[in-house]
């Protein structure tokens, strides 16, 4: 009898340990030819029964003491996992089989727990940056760890690489600030970068003299063959204008209102993307080059790595709707951010929000991609945020 009574008191906690981790949202990490796949894995535990969902696809399977087994079918191709529940969370391996596959894959898997959001009140971070990266990628180590509803204080080098002393701290080609992870920002989640503060801090910029060979014509590229010349500008914070520091003479008296505004924002893009340099932009973000990324603006990215991490750089004291000469007013920036995850939200591409304005941002290889991409996540939004139809959709747009 002794001994039946320490065999339940020795298989109890084991049970126990399933029946109370494994319910809920994790982390799953699958090696896919030495490169590690992120994915959210939710569980559902009735009894033995498990289910949920990898993503948005679904799964079922069972927990036998500290053995769990799940099977991941699409289309033709199975994953079976089969793993050990641990106190630091669970390990495995996979059995892939495909129709089109001679033989069956076995990769390793593991997860750990998404950490519940953090009670109390949020912080305010200050963040002095001693590097910069000059690619969005998921393998540069986090710079911070921060949680929904924090905000970061922090500063920016222009995109040549030089900081708000003129002194240069790196290559350029918009070196970035971060990357800042966001706790509980999962793949299939929305990053939500609230931009408090976006102000200069120091007092010239650089651009140039030419007009890139895509916007001229034959007659204009003859006379633009002189080009692409750096123009340093001055920068008079006080009275909130630009004006060139050595002017031409026909611009002796030019001057135009500066509008701060970031090159880049970028969250690290998914699986499989080698990692886009910093001139780069698509779903991701990146070098979008909005100028309605401006103190006040909220800018959503759809998270797809674990912890987002959020990238921001290319500080502009001024651009138009576009960079003609390839550059805007290139420099150093002051910038305070609010983070916040929307969960389980679809999102197509980049939104940014006004006071005013909802606005979507159309990356594509051509200029009709790119309508494509804006009309396409700007009719998402409606639909998902307003629940207007297709019909009231066009009535909106058009």
């Amino acid at each position: 009898m002794l001994k039946h009574a320490a065999l339940i008191v020795c298989l109890t906690p084991v049970v126990l340990l399933a029946q109370g981790t494994i319910a809920g949202d994790w982390v799953l990490t699958q090696d896919v030819y030495g490169n590690p796949l992120h994915r959210k894995l939710t569980l559902t535990l009735d009894g033995e029964s498990l289910s949920g969902t990898i993503g948005r696809q679904k799964i079922d399977g069972s927990v036998k003491g500290s053995t769990i087994r799940f099977t991941l079918k699409s289309g033709d191709a199975i994953d079976e996992f089969t793993g050990t529940i641990s106190a630091d969370g669970m390990a495995g391996t996979i059995v892939h089989s495909d129709k089109g596959e001679p033989s069956p894959q076995k990769p390793s898997w593991s997860a750990h727990r998404v950490p519940p959001r953090r009670t109390g009140p949020p912080q305010r971070h200050e963040f002095v940056p001693t590097a910069f990266h000059r690619q969005f990628s998921a393998t540069n180590p986090p710079v911070l760890r921060i949680w929904p509803g924090d905000t970061v204080h922090t500063t920016t080098v222009d995109a040549g690489g030089s900081d708000e002393k003129g002194v240069t701290r790196v290559l350029g080609g918009n070196p970035e600030t971060g990357p800042f992870f966001v706790e509980t920002a999962m793949p299939g989640d929305v990053l939500v970068v609230r931009l408090n503060r976006v102000r200069l801090n120091r007092d010239w910029a650089i651009s140039d003299d030419g007009i890139v060979g895509r916007a001229l014509d034959p007659e204009f590229a003859v006379k633009m063959k002189d080009g692409f010349k750096n123009v340093r500008w001055h920068l008079d914070r006080q009275l909130g204008v630009a004006r060139p520091e050595n002017p031409p003479e026909h611009l002796k008296n030019f001057t135009l209102p500066i509008r701060p505004m970031l090159g880049c924002v970028a969250v690290a893009p998914g699986f499989g993307s080698a990692p886009p340099p910093t001139g780069d932009s698509g779903r991701f973000g990146g070098n979008m080059d909005f100028n309605e990324i401006v103190e006040g603006a909220t800018v959503y990215l759809p998270v797809s790595q674990p912890g987002a991490l959020l990238y921001v750089g290319d500080g502009h004291a001024l651009q138009g709707d576009g960079e003609l000469n390839g550059n805007a007013l290139e420099t150093s920036m002051e910038v305070e951010f609010t983070v916040d995850v929307i969960p389980n939200k679809p999102l197509m591409t980049p939104r940014v929000e006004s006071s005013t304005h909802i606005m979507t941002v159309g990356l594509g290889g051509t200029l009709e991609d790119a309508l494509r991409a804006a009309t396409a996540g700007m009719g998402q939004w409606l639909e998902q945020d307003y629940n207007l139809t297709p019909s009231e959709i066009a009535m909106v747009l058009g």
